[in-house]
């Protein structure tokens, strides 16, 4: 056979036409399993109607055209190279703005300890309730069309956040906007996991998750990194942070407009992105959620999900602060550039070779027999901020060489928790059950740092780092509950 040629038709849709295919051989299996369900779709007047909009919507926005008969379904999708590193490190961009970066922005406003672990501990909560919504990408629109979307709003968000910052009333309206930016991020991620399962065959995807990873660490010292040196730069030149901070936001949101303009022509249009029945999607949604609360041992599951990083979201928040403030209310006197370096460069380097490693050790003798290794690796490193908040060297290298240790010893760790969640998601709902898990893990994250820095004023720095390594004992107790399979881990483990 030497080409598989579908020809489906479209009559019902608002402009009707039919569209032949000829896909490749790695595809042929694609296309005779959803040849039907398009058909049955476009059939549907509920689906015409739920989905006109989007697609009327997405051709001012994203050049996506009016009807199927104007849409190129391309055989061969373009060269992912040209999307999949920008896609991802536009992943992590504005995960790093919410989390890190406006921990550093807010400190050196003049912003409490106490108010800055608050509320943006709150900017958690778009990846908590995240599986929630995921349906809603599915139902309404295409996955390209919102990745597009949600690019824009982050880029409109973050320049808002610019405009805030010189007013009196920054913290709250600048707190609003990074809730946006939150909530936009965790949309985007949705849909660009989706894109990217749907643009790539099988085989494609597990050759470029090394890539995605790459790029989305990249990413991380991009904002962590590159964005917070830069705000440092910039307040030494011009001696406002204010404006330091402004320009940098500012900045952001113009390389996410770019983002979005590139991606509108790099991204590949792809049979199959497309909206789907929402009845049938909504008693899939509802089912999934009843067989992930069903598994063995989901107590257990749970409570390592929330309590694992328990010590850790509190320290999470407080570590730029500590390194912020003067050696005089117990911090290191660090500069913002430096924190930028130290930190947020090799700080961040040092956890990717932590993951790295880690996962090279699970992939040779499987989790079980490294997951108390990675439980101690991931928790005893605390205690070098102990040692600096008591010590209080003034060396920028050893801060950096101490900080690179610890980042190493959680990254190492880490890999721990991140494979037991593919190990409790492994089913039939894969996906959906991941993402459960991830929320999960957010709300661990976001309720013990809602309280860290009132608990960090009331015991000064040194006596916190110490209450964070007692904060570990629930961590070693929940690692104690689980139950891993033996065989889990020893052979390759795709996302």
């Amino acid at each position: 056979m030497s080409a598989l040629k579908l020809f489906v038709k479209l009559s019902s849709w608002p402009c009707g036409s039919w569209v032949v295919i000829s896909p490749p051989d790695d595809q042929r299996k694609f296309f005779a399993g959803t040849a039907h369900d398009i058909e049955t779709a476009t059939q549907n007047n509920r689906i015409r109607k739920l989905i006109a909009l989007p697609l009327v919507f997405g051709r001012a926005l994203t050049g996506m055209p009016y009807c199927m008969s104007d849409m190129q379904v391309r055989a061969r999708p373009t060269s992912a190279w040209r999307w999949i590193p920008t896609l991802y490190f536009a992943q992590a961009l504005p995960f790093v703005i919410a989390m890190t970066v406006s921990v550093v922005m807010y400190k050196t406003l003049g912003v409490t300890n106490a108010d800055i672990a608050l509320y943006t501990s709150w900017l958690y909560l778009p990846w908590v309730i995240k599986p929630f919504w995921a349906p809603l990408v599915d139902m309404f629109g295409t996955k390209r069309l919102w990745v597009l979307a949600m690019q824009l709003a982050i880029g409109a968000a973050l320049a808002g956040v610019a405009l805030t910052l010189p007013t009196s009333h920054f913290f709250q309206m600048s707190l609003a906007l990074l809730w946006l930016v939150a909530f936009a991020s965790a949309t985007h991620d949705i849909a660009a996991d989706g894109f990217y399962m749907l643009a790539l065959v099988e085989h494609q995807q597990a050759a470029f998750v090394g890539v995605r990873s790459a790029f989305f660490r990249l990413g991380m010292i991009g904002g962590q990194g590159g964005l917070v040196y830069l705000a440092g730069a910039l307040g030494d030149f011009t001696g406002n942070v204010a404006l330091a901070w402004s320009i940098v936001f500012g900045v952001a949101g113009g390389l996410f407009v770019l983002l979005a303009a590139w991606h509108r022509f790099a991204l590949p249009a792809t049979a199959g992105d497309r909206a789907v029945e929402h009845d049938s999607h909504l008693r899939a949604f509802v089912a999934t959620f009843a067989t992930f609360f069903r598994k063995e041992g989901i107590v257990a599951i749970l409570a390592f999900l929330l309590l694992f990083r328990f010590a850790e979201a509190q320290a999470l928040k407080l570590v730029t602060p500590f390194l912020l403030d003067p050696p005089g209310v117990g911090g290191l006197g660090l500069t913002t550039s430096e924190v930028g370096i130290v930190y947020g460069t090799v700080g961040v380097i040092a956890l990717t070779a932590g993951g790295l490693v880690g996962g090279l050790a699970i992939a040779r003798d499987g989790l079980r027999r490294w997951l108390w290794p990675m439980v101690l690796a991931m928790h005893l490193p605390n205690l070098v901020f102990v040692y600096l908040a008591f010590a209080q060297p003034t060396s920028v290298v050893a801060i950096s060489v101490a900080l690179a240790a610890e980042q190493f010893g959680y990254g190492f760790g880490f890999a721990a928790f991140l494979l037991f969640m593919v190990m409790v998601a492994d089913g039939p709902n894969r996906t959906a059950h991941y993402a459960i898990c991830t929320g999960f893990m957010a709300l661990g994250m976001m309720l013990p740092g809602m309280a860290s820095g009132w608990i960090q004023e009331r015991l000064g720095y040194a006596n916190f780092f110490v209450w964070v390594c007692l904060a570990t004992i629930p961590s070693f107790i929940v690692a104690a509950l689980i139950h891993v399979d033996p065989r889990f881990g020893r052979k390759a483990i795709h996302p």
